[in-house]
């Protein structure tokens, strides 16, 4: 996915403005989480009938979660969280996430939010990502995110000052993640998943849509 880019006038010398192009630093849409009641049917139906390939799973706390994804450079695109009540006390949209490009534009956007009053804050380090998270008016979680450049086995929680120096916050994470389990270069990982992906599309997973259309 190419990255979104912002049209912006540039003054010359003579008045007028010429066309230029800056990058986009804002969030971007990456993923969502869902908590449901029966964990294993809905992750059979979304690997069996959408082809997503499962990324990781583990427990956090009591709950059970599954990461699942279709693109390689996503560690998932979707997490089901197991625990839904019948008469869920909570919202069944676990958080709604958006990336960000490095950790100076995560802690600007971090800010910010703290400044406007979002609820519930918190700085996370997944080692895979630094993160944080918060409440919007209406109590739905968000997240804001940045990819690391390693891989450790999710889930992973830890407390993140993002009050600290960037470089110090990416140095210590690189040493830390070393030390835990699955740790690899994030690269590595992402090839793994792209060779999954292309061996289920192989093995026939995408059918022919109705009428004969080709799948995009």
């Amino acid at each position: 996915m190419s990255s979104t880019r912002i049209r912006a006038g540039r003054e010359t010398s003579a008045g007028h403005e010429t066309p230029a192009t800056v990058p986009d630093r804002g969030p971007s849409f990456s993923h969502m989480g869902v908590f449901v009641r029966d964990l294993p049917r809905v992750v059979d139906f979304y690997t069996s009938v959408l082809d997503f390939v499962e990324t990781d799973r583990g427990d956090l706390g009591d709950r059970q979660i599954v990461f699942l994804s279709r693109d390689p450079r996503e560690h998932h695109q979707v997490v089901f969280v197991s625990g839904l009540q019948a008469r869920p006390p909570e919202e069944i949209v676990n958080q709604i996430s958006f990336r960000l490009p490095d950790l100076a534009a995560l802690q600007h956007y971090a800010a910010r939010a703290q400044a406007a009053g979002a609820t519930d804050f918190r700085g996370v380090n997944h080692g895979n990502a630094w993160a944080a998270y918060f409440r919007d008016p209406e109590g739905n979680r968000i997240e804001l995110f940045v990819d690391s450049p390693w891989y450790i086995a999710q889930p992973c929680r830890e407390p993140l000052d993002l009050s600290r120096p960037a470089a110090d916050i990416e140095a210590e994470t690189g040493e830390w993640c070393r030390t835990q389990p699955g740790y690899r270069p994030a690269a590595e990982f992402q090839a793994e998943v792209a060779r999954r992906i292309a061996a289920r599309m192989a093995a026939g997973g995408a059918a022919p849509l109705p009428g004969g259309a080709s799948p995009r």
